[in-house]
């Protein structure tokens, strides 16, 4: 059964109103649309956004007994502000992202992405389009393997993994996540804790084919700026890479006031304005850890977009 993380803690923050227009930019099985729907109601409106085809189907059959107006589109949350405006949503009330792998291509070893059944090495999370993780191993330099495990995927080890690698593909095409994770492992070391030592790399091969960092800051930008004064984003993310992301993007359109040496201060921040509704971030109890153990890394950020401070449109308050 699929369980929607920090369901409760989620749909709460961003404050669902009757009526109200939401967008969940990675719709999935739509356990939090659901949710966000019943409590917007029969005139409640939904845009749902997924870059897996198979994904959209099983959504729609979740929200098939959920009142209100539903609009599923398939596309990835990089483009969440031409995806909004085609479809009537220029100005909105909440907005979802629930990042990662969702636990439907976790758990299909034909998708590439876990190393816990073997399966071919693909990893796009759009079948559709883009390169495979197969083909990226297999074309990118040695050079820049390590960067990208170094990067995003915090891999102490880079080096010895991007060798490793290209080393075993001089004898033989690496095709198979089973393949990919015995030639890490080997290069890396063995296991510490939970933690398989191929889970780095597996990371970062996947956020490298997804552009899911580039996807992010997109997402994060535009969702801001289609939210309505008082509409609310919620992100959920389950690496400290895209959690410090958007704690750092938050932050930035947060800003602040800062003292001029000629006296007064000055308002700095990005635009448009919000203020953090969580001061830190929301992470799962120890009683859904054990009912779902992917929450575990779980973290829910969310910020309201306000007006920009009184006297920030003067740039300055308090000089002579």
């Amino acid at each position: 059964m699929h369980i929607p993380v920090l369901l409760s803690e989620t749909v709460e923050s961003l404050a669902v109103k009757p009526g109200g227009r939401y967008i969940d930019g990675t719709l999935g099985r739509a356990g939090h649309a659901a949710e966000i729907l019943r409590r917007a109601g029969p005139k409640g409106w939904l845009l749902g956004i997924d870059r897996d085809v198979e994904a959209l189907p099983r959504a729609a059959a979740t929200l098939e007994t959920v009142p209100g107006h539903k609009t599923l589109v398939h596309g990835t949350h990089g483009a969440l502000g031409d995806l909004a405006r085609a479809n009537g949503f220029d100005a909105v009330d909440g907005i979802l992202l629930d990042l990662g792998v969702s636990s439907d291509q976790l758990d299909t070893p034909e998708r590439g992405f876990s190393f816990q059944a073997d399966g071919p090495l693909d990893m796009r999370m759009d079948q559709t389009q883009g390169e495979s993780a197969r083909e990226l191993i297999a074309r990118w330099s040695e050079d820049a393997l390590a960067e990208l495990f170094r990067e995003w995927g915090e891999e102490p080890r880079a080096r010895q993994a991007a060798r490793a690698i290209v080393r075993e593909r001089e004898r033989r095409p690496i095709a198979t996540t089973g393949q990919l994770a015995e030639i890490v492992s080997r290069a890396v070391g063995g296991r510490s804790g939970r933690r398989h030592p191929a889970t780095r790399v597996f990371q970062a091969l996947r956020m490298a084919v997804n552009d899911e960092m580039g996807n992010l800051t997109r997402a994060l930008e535009a969702g801001l700026r289609l939210l309505k004064p008082g509409g609310r984003m919620a992100v959920i993310t389950f690496e400290s890479l895209t959690d410090r992301a958007v704690k750092r993007c938050f932050a930035e359109h947060a800003g602040r006031w800062v003292s001029l040496q000629q006296g007064g201060e000055q308002w700095e921040g990005a635009e448009p304005a919000v203020e953090r509704v969580t001061r830190h971030p929301v992470e799962a109890g120890d009683a859904e850890c054990a009912a779902n153990p992917r929450a575990r890394s779980a973290k829910l950020r969310v910020v309201e977009r306000c007006a920009a401070p009184a006297g920030a449109g003067r740039k300055e308050r308090g000089g002579t």
